[in-house]
C-alpha cells in the first residue's frame, strides 16, 4: 500500500504549467482547423476562435477553483469524485483518459502533414517512434518532461508572435496586395454556421485544463494554477484570432477553404523575404513543436488519472506505484501503450473529433462540481482562488456545454453515450463495494435532513494543510496547533514530563505503541541546545500529513543527563514531523533559532503564566497579534459572527481562541463572542492591514 499512497514531488514551476497548459492547445485547433473551420462560416472564422475564447472562461474560472482548493494528481477525476461520488469520478477519470489518448495520439499523426512538406517519411512509424520516446521521458521525471515541454512552447511561442507580427505588417505596414474579400465569403453560411463553427474551434481551447491533472506537482498551486491558466488562454486566444485573422485575409478563400496545412500557406505568402524555404521551415518547425508539446503534454497529464484512480480503488493499486524517479513508471507505460494501439488500430482523426463532445460533458460536470462544492458548506474546502459571479459563471458554463454538444450532431452525442456506459460498467464491475467514500453531494443532502460524509472533510482538510506546508506561514501554523505542558515545581523528572508529552502526541498522531516515548527519550540522537536552558528534540514518523510540536515550560528546571554531564532545562521542545519532508524540521528548527538568541527570550518564556502567553514567546509579532472582541470597538462587528462570516485581510486566519480562561479550537461554524481573545496568523503585510482596522 505504501506505493500507492506515495506522493509526487512537487517541482513543477508555473512556466512549467504555464508550457504544459499552452502546449495542449497548439497543435490541430490552429494548424491543421482553421480551413475546414472557415469553409462553415467564411471570413468570419477569426471571430468563431475569439468567441470560443471567451466561452471557455467559465469552465476555466470553476476548474482554478477546484484545482487550489484540491490540488491532487487526476484533476478532473479528482474534482468529480470528491464532489459528485465515485461513480460519476469513474466517469470523469476514465472518459478523460480515454479521450486525452486519442487526442495526444491525432497529434503526433498531425505532425504528419507539416513534415511532409519538407521530406517524405512514413507518418505512422514516425508517430509510433515519437510515441515511445515521449512515454521514456515521461518515466524519468516530470521535471525533466517539463523542462522539455519549456523549449517546445518556448520555440512556438516565440515562432508564432514573429508570424503574428510579420502577418499584420505584411497587411497594414507593408501595404502588400491582399486578394479580393468578397462580401458573400463572410458569414457564408448564415448564423447557423457561425454556431456550429464555434463548436467545431471550442475544443482548441479544451488543452487549457489538462494541466490540472498535474497539479500536484506544482509549487504554491494557489497562486500558479490559476495564473497560469490565465496566461495560457491570453497566449493562445491572441494567436488564434490574430493568426487565423491573418491567414483569411492574405489567403484567397478557395485556397484557405482546401489547406490543410494553412499556417505553411500563410506563411509563404508573408514570410516571403527570407531566403530560400526558411519562412516555410519556420512555421514547419512551429507546427512541430506544436504536435510535440500537445503529444508530450497528453502523455503527461494522462497518466496521471490512473494513478489518481488507483489511490482510490477504481482501479488497480498497482498502477498507482511511484518509480524511483518519482514519477508513475506504470501508469505512464500503460497509457502510453494504449497510444501505441490506437495509433495502430483506429482511425485516430474521426475519433479524436469525437471525443470532444466527450471533453463537453466534463465541461458540464466541473461547473456543477463547484456549485456542489460551494453548497455543501464543508468547513474544509478552502481554494485559494474562488471563481467570480458565482453560481451565474456556473451556470452559464453547464449551458454552454449543453449548446455545444447538441451541435456536434448525434453520432458525437452518441459516441459519449457509449463512453458513459462502459465507464458506469466498470465502476459496478470492479468498484463497487470496494468504495466507501460518497461526494460532497452527500453533504447538500444533509442538509436536507438524509445524508453526509464525514471522512471528505478530514480529507479536504489534509489536502489544505499540505497545500500550505510550503508556505510562509508554516511554522505559525505548527505553534498554534501546538500542546504546551507547565512543569510544577515538583515536577522535574526528565523521564516523566517526556513520558507525559509522548502521551499529549500520541492521541493527536495515532502512532504505534510507545513509538514516540522511546524516541523522545533518547539524547542521544536529534538532541539539540539551542541556548543554555534551551533544547530540542525532532522525531520523524511515517503516515502522518502535518507536523506536530510539543513545548515544556519548567521554571525549576528539569535535570537532563547529557553525554555525562548533567544540564538543567527550562525549555524543552519536540517536533515530529513526516518522514517524506526530511528537511522540514530544519525550517522550523530555523525559526526556533533566530526567536531563541534573542536576549529577552528567557526573561519572557519564565514569566509566562499560561499558555497563550507561551505560544506569544514563540511566535514573532510581525505575524502574529491578539484580538479582544469588545463592544464599541472596531472588533466589535465580529461578535457572535461565524468564523466563516468573518473577512479577514489577505491570509489571515484565527488559530485559537481563548474563551472563560479555556482554549477553543476554531471551525468554521464556530460563533465569536464578546470577551474572546483571538490569536491571529498571517504574512506581515496582511498583519499590518489587520491592525490598521483594528486601531481605526
Amino acid at each position: 500500500m505504501a506505493g500507492t499512497k506515495a506522493k509526487l514531488s512537487k517541482k513543477l514551476t508555473l512556466f512549467d504549467l504555464y508550457a504544459v497548459s499552452t502546449g495542449a492547445m497548439f497543435s490541430s485547433g490552429f494548424f491543421l482547423l482553421p480551413g475546414l473551420a472557415a469553409m462553415e462560416t467564411g471570413n468570419a472564422v477569426y471571430l468563431a476562435y475569439l468567441a470560443a475564447a471567451f466561452l471557455i472562461l467559465p469552465s476555466m474560472f470553476s476548474v482554478a477553483e477546484l484545482s487550489t482548493a484540491m490540488p491532487k494528481a487526476g484533476g478532473t477525476y479528482y474534482f468529480l469524485d470528491r464532489s459528485l461520488g465515485p461513480l460519476i469520478g469513474t466517469i470523469g477519470g476514465l472518459g478523460s483518459w480515454v479521450a486525452l489518448v486519442f487526442k495526444s495520439a491525432f497529434a503526433l499523426i498531425g505532425m504528419g502533414a507539416y513534415l511532409t512538406l519538407f521530406v517524405d517519411l512514413p507518418i505512422l512509424p514516425l508517430a509510433l517512434v515519437l510515441t515511445v520516446a515521449f512515454g521514456l521521458l515521461n518515466i524519468f521525471g516530470a521535471k525533466e518532461t517539463a523542462l522539455l515541454q519549456r523549449i517546445l512552447v518556448a520555440s512556438l511561442v516565440v515562432i508564432m508572435a514573429f508570424f503574428v507580427i510579420q502577418g499584420l505588417n505584411y497587411m497594414y505596414i507593408a501595404q502588400n496586395p491582399l486578394p479580393e474579400m468578397r462580401e458573400q465569403n463572410f458569414f457564408t453560411n448564415g448564423i447557423n454556421g457561425f454556431v456550429a463553427t464555434i463548436g467545431l474551434v471550442f475544443v482548441s481551447y479544451a488543452g487549457l485544463t489538462k494541466a490540472t491533472s498535474i497539479a500536484e506537482e506544482v509549487q504554491n498551486p494557489d497562486k500558479v494554477i490559476p495564473l497560469g491558466m490565465m496566461l495560457s488562454l491570453l497566449t493562445a486566444s491572441v494567436v488564434y484570432v490574430a493568426g487565423v485573422y491573418i491567414m483569411v485575409n492574405v489567403l484567397p478563400a478557395d485556397e484557405l477553404f482546401a489547406s490543410l496545412t494553412p499556417v505553411a500557406d500563410a506563411g509563404k505568402v508573408i514570410l516571403d523575404f527570407l531566403p530560400g524555404n526558411s519562412g516555410l521551415l519556420l512555421v514547419v518547425i512551429a507546427a512541430i513543436a506544436a504536435f510535440a508539446s500537445t503529444g508530450n503534454a497528453g502523455i503527461m497529464s494522462a497518466s496521471r488519472y490512473p494513478l489518481a484512480m488507483s489511490r482510490d480503488n477504481l482501479v488497480s493499486a498497482k498502477i498507482g506505484k511511484i518509480g524511483k524517479f518519482g514519477t508513475p513508471h506504470i501508469s505512464v507505460l500503460i497509457t502510453t501503450g494504449v497510444m501505441l494501439l490506437v495509433l495502430l488500430l483506429f482511425d485516430v482523426e474521426a475519433v479524436a473529433k469525437l471525443a470532444s463532445a466527450f471533453q463537453l460533458l466534463l465541461f458540464f460536470l466541473i461547473n456543477l462540481s463547484v456549485i456542489v462544492m460551494r453548497e455543501s458548506k464543508i468547513e474544509a474546502y478552502k481554494p485559494g482562488y474562488k471563481s467570480p459571479w458565482y453560481p451565474w459563471v456556473q451556470i452559464a458554463g453547464m449551458i454552454i456545454s449543453v449548446w455545444l454538444v447538441a451541435e456536434m450532431g448525434l453520432l458525437a452525442v452518441g459516441l459519449t453515450g457509449t463512453m458513459i456506459i462502459i465507464c458506469i460498467g466498470w465502476y459496478f464491475y470492479y468498484s463497487h463495494g470496494k468504495v466507501k467514500r460518497q461526494g460532497a453531494i452527500y453533504h447538500i443532502h444533509a442538509r436536507l435532513g438524509q445524508l453526509r460524509y464525514e471522512a471528505l472533510e478530514h480529507e479536504l482538510m489534509t489536502i489544505f494543510n499540505e497545500k500550505n506546508l510550503n508556505s510562509a506561514l508554516t511554522y505559525e501554523e505548527v505553534i498554534a496547533r501546538a500542546t504546551v505542558i507547565q512543569a510544577s515545581d515538583q515536577q522535574t523528572d526528565f523521564n516523566r514530563l517526556v513520558s507525559k508529552a509522548a502521551i499529549q502526541l500520541d492521541r493527536r498522531l495515532n502512532l504505534e505503541r510507545d513509538f514516540l516515548k522511546d524516541r523522545l527519550l533518547d539524547v542521544s540522537q536529534n538532541f539539540t541546545k539551542l541556548k543554555e536552558g534551551v533544547f530540542f528534540k525532532y522525531v520523524q514518523a511515517d503516515n502522518i500529513a502535518i507536523p506536530e510540536m510539543i513545548a515544556i515550560q519548567s521554571k525549576k528546571g528539569i535535570k537532563i543527563e547529557l553525554a555525562g554531564k548533567e544540564e538543567q532545562a527550562v525549555a524543552l521542545i519536540f517536533l515530529v514531523t513526516p518522514t517524506d519532508r526530511p528537511l522540514l524540521h530544519m525550517r522550523i528548527i530555523g525559526h526556533l533559532a533566530e526567536l531563541i538568541e534573542a536576549e529577552e527570550f528567557l526573561g519572557r518564556w519564565e514569566k509566562a503564566e499560561n499558555e497563550k502567553d507561551l505560544k506569544n514567546v514563540l511566535l514573532t509579532d510581525e505575524r502574529f497579534i491578539n484580538v479582544r472582541l469588545q463592544e464599541h470597538t472596531p472588533s466589535e462587528d465580529w461578535i457572535n459572527k461565524a468564523i466563516m462570516d468573518v473577512s479577514l485581510p489577505g491570509e489571515c486566519l484565527i488559530a485559537i481562541i481563548e474563551r472563560d480562561g479555556d482554549i477553543v479550537i476554531p471551525k468554521g461554524k464556530t460563533k465569536l463572542k464578546s470577551g474572546d481573545v483571538l490569536s491571529i496568523l498571517g504574512y506581515p503585510k496582511d498583519i499590518e492591514v489587520l491592525k490598521q482596522q483594528l486601531d481605526s
